[in-house]
């Protein structure tokens, strides 16, 4: 191969380079072998080397999630690629723009019987709004565009299927600069609100509901919480960005949420949506006039019954509004009950958090991690009881919280905390999760020795998949399949090069996760933690 001569693998690699890309989250197979010849030979692009799959494909959708980028993962054919699909389910369900590249059977085996072969297309279908098989060496740029372009401009997953022998023929395909684009001034228009300023005039019990596409705005939408007389209520990935110190703000919603805020919120007549599509069945109101802002179209009265969406950021249209409500809200009745759900809460927040049981209680433990963290700390949160202890007791001071928000999946918070690190090294990075969720990736411990990754790793320990049992205690069903046999986490934290701390009694927990969180080396804490039935546990329908 002369100089001028490229192949497919070395065009994928100067692409992606060209978008801004900056690492791969994969596992070797024989399908990807090109692939990773061309990885080795250049600096630009770090690959990431994992244990499963479907770390790969989370960690390449935490990425995105933290950075707006686009996050990057690839695997060999057949059960490589089928191991991707539960990462690229998170990345679809929470609009997190990812490309999945996945080595295929060579040109003249595809649709035949040879080992691993799959139509990739059909597999990946649910997921991914763009996907293709690249059947010609020349057309690896023009596709790897589009499905990067697909991605970013959707929110979603994109997949290119390259057949193991076209990695490394010769491409006379150029690379393109990625786009750089140039917002236009505003088009909204005072008029243009008319009815939604009369709506929210007209408002004797407001509500304002706020999301992650918020995150920005916390100052306004405390402006015009004020001005207005409105509640604030945030969904689990908002939280950290808005602190407990603001006049109205009620906490959660949903499970986890503030337990008072509920019937306030079902007695609600009109509710702003800000950058938010949680709509939790049987925590929100009927008969309601809902207001949603969103930077995205599409995510306007998809799931929520929006009787006005405002097509914009959160910034812009809450400046338009702030304009037009009339002057500061006297206090009122309904201001009175939000101030009171507040601090009714706070009261018994509180003494949640101090309790001093053991094995210790969730909220404590949540207590204490808050103490000991640092202000822009990331939190990878995994599915299951932690969450909604998290969410019910932590006050934030402007914490990130990164998690599996629609797919939901168990084994999220190591792979978020490890593609949290490497992306932003320089901040504080934890990993809070259950023992039934580290133990689906128990391997991938080893990434954070690998790469010197230096993330806590917190580990509420206590024997039992909860949540499922909590929902089996409520409902009535037999507790079959939820006690879970433990390993010694210390000793497997250990044995993988982690320092590892165990907390059995609530004199320890403060000390030793100060200890934890200020070393400069990966650390797994695993703490007993009662086996709490959830407040809010409700049976499943």
């Amino acid at each position: 191969m002369s100089k001028s001569e490229n192949t497919v693998a070395k065009l994928i690699l100067q692409q992606l380079e060209a978008w801004g890309v900056k690492r791969i989250y994969g596992v070797v197979g024989d399908a990807i072998l090109g692939l990773m010849d061309e990885l080795n030979q250049q600096k630009a692009i770090q690959f990431i080397a994992v244990k499963h799959e479907s770390v790969a494909g989370m960690m390449a959708s935490a990425e995105a999630k933290l950075t707006g980028k686009i996050g990057v993962c690839t695997s060999t054919m057949g059960p490589g690629v089928a191991n991707l699909l539960n990462g690229l389910g998170d990345a679809h369900m929470d609009k997190a723009p990812v490309l999945a590249i996945t080595g295929q059977a060579p040109t003249n085996k595809i649709g035949t019987d040879y080992k691993q072969y799959i139509d990739q297309q059909e597999l990946v279908k649910p997921f991914a709004s763009f996907t293709s098989l690249v059947s010609h060496p020349d057309a690896i740029t023009d596709l790897l565009i589009k499905a990067m372009h697909t991605s970013l401009s959707n929110g979603s997953v994109s997949h290119l299927s390259v057949p193991k022998d076209l990695f490394t023929s010769i491409s006379n395909a150029k690379v393109r600069e990625q786009p750089t684009f140039v917002r236009g001034m505003s088009t909204i228009q005072e008029d243009q609100l008319v009815d939604v300023i009369k709506e929210m005039k007209e408002a004797k019990s407001p509500i304002i509901l706020a999301g992650i596409g918020a995150k920005n705005s916390v100052d306004l939408v405390d402006q015009l919480s004020t001005k207005w007389g409105a509640g604030i209520l945030v969904s689990l990935g908002a939280k950290g960005y808005f602190d407990d110190s603001i006049q109205l703000l009620m906490g959660g919603i949903g499970q986890g949420g503030n337990p008072y805020a509920e019937d306030l919120f079902k007695s609600a007549d009109v509710v702003l949506v800000v950058g938010d599509t949680w709509w939790p069945e049987g925590y929100v109101p009927k008969d309601v006039t809902v207001i949603q802002i969103d930077q995205a179209e599409v995510n306007i009265g998809k799931e929520i019954p929006t009787k006005y969406g405002v097509v914009g950021g959160a910034s812009e249209i809450l400046t338009h509004l702030l304009k037009s409500i009339p002057s500061e809200q006297e206090d009122s009745k309904w201001i009175s009950q939000v101030v009171d759900i507040k601090n009714k809460w706070e009261k018994e927040n509180d003494e949640e958090r101090n309790n001093q049981d053991v094995p210790i209680h969730p909220s404590r433990i949540v207590k204490s991690i808050e103490e000991v963290i640092e202000k822009d700390a990331i939190l990878s949160i995994d599915t299951g009881d932690v969450t909604v202890w998290m969410n019910r007791n932590f006050k934030p001071t402007n914490q990130q919280f990164l998690f599996s928000g629609k797919w939901r999946t168990m084994g999220y918070g190591l792979p978020g905390a490890l593609a949290a690190k490497l992306c932003y090294p320089e901040k504080q990075v934890l990993a809070i999760v259950g023992d039934g969720g580290i133990e689906m990736v128990l391997a991938d411990l080893l990434t954070a020795t690998r790469y010197e990754l230096n993330i806590t790793v917190i580990v509420f320990n206590n024997h039992a998949l909860q949540m499922e049992r909590d929902k089996m205690i409520v409902g009535g069903y037999a507790q079959e399949g939820v006690d879970l046999t433990n390993p010694d986490f210390v000793k497997i934290a250990q044995a993988c090069g982690l320092k590892a701390y165990r907390i059995s009694d609530n004199q320890q927990l403060k000390h030793i996760l100060v200890e934890a969180v200020n070393e400069n080396s990966p650390t797994l804490v695993t703490i007993d933690t009662a086996a709490i039935v959830h407040p809010e546990t409700k049976e499943s329908k």
